[in-house]
C-alpha cells in the first residue's frame, strides 16, 4: 500500500491535475524500473501469522532491518510502520505482510540484487526471532479473524469502507500478496499505448504467476484465489478499465475516472481524516464535508491517485498489478516480462498487434479465465497457454534488444530472468498447479507442508 505524498501548493485549475501526470513523461534514457513485492510472515513453530507486537512480530522484524541494516523508520502515531534507504521502501500491508517497494532502477539484474538483497536482509533477522515468510498469492489456511490490522490510519479507513462495498476487500487487505513492477513512460501517446498493452495483457501475467490455489485450509477451485479476491472488492476503483481503449483517452481521461472515483481519506498533520465516500469533485469547489471551506493540495490528488486499484494504473509511472505473490526464483521474472514487452518499441508494437482487436468482453473473459484456469484457460479460440508462450517470447526479444549487460559485462542481457517463464511454457505447469500437484500427491493433503517447502 501506498504511504501518503508530498509536496505541492494547492490546487488553483483543473489542468494542474493531467500535469501531475504527465510530468511523469520521461526521455528513454531516464526510463527506470521499480520492483515491488510482498510476503506473508508468520511464527516459525505456531505456523501463526504475526501480530504486530511482541518478540515475533512485524515490528520487530522492522526494528531489526533499521537498526542492523541501517534503515530509516518511518513513524505513525508513535508506530514503526516502515523504512526508508536509497529510494527504497519497506511497508506493511493491513494484515501484516512486509513489502518492499524498489528503488527506480536502471536495468533488471539492478532490480534482482535489490529483491536478493532485501530478502537476505529480512531472512537474517527472522531466523533470530523463530519468524519466517513466504510468497504466496493468497494465504493458504488463515481466517479473516486470525489476521491483525496494522496501526495505520489508512488502513482503518479503508477496512471500514470496504465492509459496505463488494464482498472480498477486507480478504484483499489482509490476506493477499502481489508482486508488480512500476514503469515509466516517455510521452502520452507512449502511455497510452503501454496501459492498452499492460491491461490487455494482464491476464498472462495472471496466469504465469498464479499461485494462491488455496484459502481457508483447502484448494478454492482458483489457480489465483487472490485474483479472484479482487474481482469482487470494489466495482468503483477495480478491473480492465474499457474505457481506455476508447478514442480520447489521455491523462485527462484519467483524471476524469479519478475524479469519479470515492474518496478514502485526506492526510492532514500525520492524520488520515475520514472522507469516506465523499467526492474529489466536490473537494475541488471546496465543499468536501470533512474539511468544509477548505480546497486540496496537489498531495491530496496525488494521494487520491493511489485509491484506485484496476489492473494496471497510472501515478507518474505505470503500475502492472496482476500476479501473484511467489517464491524467490520468480519475484525477478515479472519485471523482466514487463520491461521486455514496453522498453523496446518493436517489442511494444508486436505486443499491441497481438491485443488490439480484441473486445472489452473478450478483455475481462480472459481476467476472468486466467484466475480460474491459469495457463489451460480458453477464450474464444484464444489459448491462454499458446498465448503467454507467443508473449513471454516478444518480451525475451525486447530484453535481447534492449542488450543492457549485468555481473560486469559477463551477462549479455536481461533475457536470463525469463528463465522461470519458460519452465511454466514448456511444461504447461504454473506455480500453482505444482502446489495442487504436492497437496494431492506427497502432501496427502496437509497443507501445512507448505511452509517447510516452500517458505524463504
Amino acid at each position: 500500500m501506498s504511504i501518503p505524498q508530498s509536496g505541492g501548493g494547492p490546487i488553483q485549475h483543473h489542468d494542474q491535475l493531467a500535469e501531475l501526470l504527465s510530468k511523469g513523461c520521461k526521455p528513454k534514457q531516464d526510463w527506470r524500473i521499480g520492483t515491488e513485492h510482498e510476503k506473508f510472515g508468520y511464527c516459525q513453530d505456531s505456523l501463526r501469522p504475526l501480530p504486530y507486537d511482541g518478540p515475533r512480530s512485524i515490528r520487530a522484524v522492522l526494528e531489526g532491518l533499521q537498526h542492523r541494516f541501517h534503515w530509516d523508520p518511518v513513524f505513525e502515531d508513535g508506530n514503526i510502520i516502515g523504512l526508508s534507504k536509497d529510494g527504497a521502501n519497506v511497508s506493511l500491508e493491513p494484515g501484516g505482510a512486509l513489502e518492499l517497494s524498489g528503488a527506480p532502477l536502471e536495468t533488471v539484474h539492478q532490480t534482482c540484487d535489490e529483491v536478493n538483497v532485501h530478502l537476505e536482509e529480512v531472512k537474517s533477522v527472522s531466523d533470530e526471532i523463530g519468524v519466517k515468510f513466504i510468497g504466496l498469492g493468497a494465504a493458504p489456511e488463515w481466517q479473516h479473524s486470525d489476521m491483525p490490522l496494522m496501526p495505520k490510519g489508512r488502513y482503518q479507513l479503508m477496512n471500514d469502507y470496504m465492509e459496505k462495498v463488494g464482498t472480498m476487500g477486507t480478504a484483499m487487505m489482509r490476506r493477499t500478496c502481489t508482486v508488480q513492477v512500476n514503469l515509466d513512460f516517455g510521452s502520452e501517446a507512449d502511455m497510452v499505448q503501454k496501459l492498452r498493452v499492460a491491461l490487455a495483457l494482464q491476464p498472462v501475467a495472471t496466469a504465469l504467476f498464479a499461485n494462491s490455489p488455496f484459502f481457508e485450509g483447502k484448494p478454492n477451485g482458483h489457480k489465483t484465489w487472490r485474483s479472484r479476491i479482487w474481482r469482487d472488492l470494489d466495482a468503483d476503483r477495480t478491473g480492465m478499465l474499457p474505457w481506455v481503449f476508447e478514442d480520447g483517452m489521455g491523462f485527462e481521461r484519467w483524471v476524469q475516472y479519478v475524479l469519479d472515483v470515492p474518496m478514502y481519506f485526506v492526510y492532514r498533520d500525520g492524520k488520515y481524516i475520514n472522507a469516506l465516500g465523499m467526492s474529489f469533485r466536490d473537494f475541488l469547489k471546496g465543499e468536501l464535508p470533512a474539511l468544509p471551506g477548505e480546497k486540496p493540495l496537489l498531495s491530496d490528488w496525488a494521494d487520491h491517485l493511489t485509491t484506485v486499484f484496476p489492473e494496471a494504473r497510472i501515478k507518474q509511472f505505470i503500475e502492472m498489478r496482476g500476479a501473484d505473490g511467489g517464491p524467490w526464483r520468480r519475484l525477478c521474472a515479472l519485471p523482466a516480462f514487463w520491461v521486455g514487452l514496453t522498453y523496446d518499441q518493436g517489442a511494444l508494437d508486436a505486443a499491441w498487434d497481438i491485443c488490439k482487436h480484441w473486445t472489452a468482453e473478450q478483455r475481462e473473459a480472459l481476467r476472468v479465465a486466467a484466475s480460474v484456469d491459469g495457463l489451460q484457460a480458453k477464450v474464444d479460440g484464444i489459448d491462454m497457454h499458446a498465448l503467454a508462450r507467443e508473449v513471454v517470447e516478444i518480451s525475451r526479444q525486447g530484453l535481447a534488444a534492449r542488450a543492457r549487460p549485468g555481473a560486469g559485462g559477463t551477462i549479455p542481457d536481461e533475457t536470463h530472468f525469463l528463465n522461470a517463464l519458460h519452465e511454466t511454457i514448456e511444461t504447461g505447469q504454473t506455480p500453482a498447479d505444482e502446489l495442487l500437484q504436492r497437496y494431492h500427491g506427497d502432501w496427502n493433503g496437509d497443507l501445512k507442508q507448505i511452509y517447510a517447502e516452500y517458505s524463504y
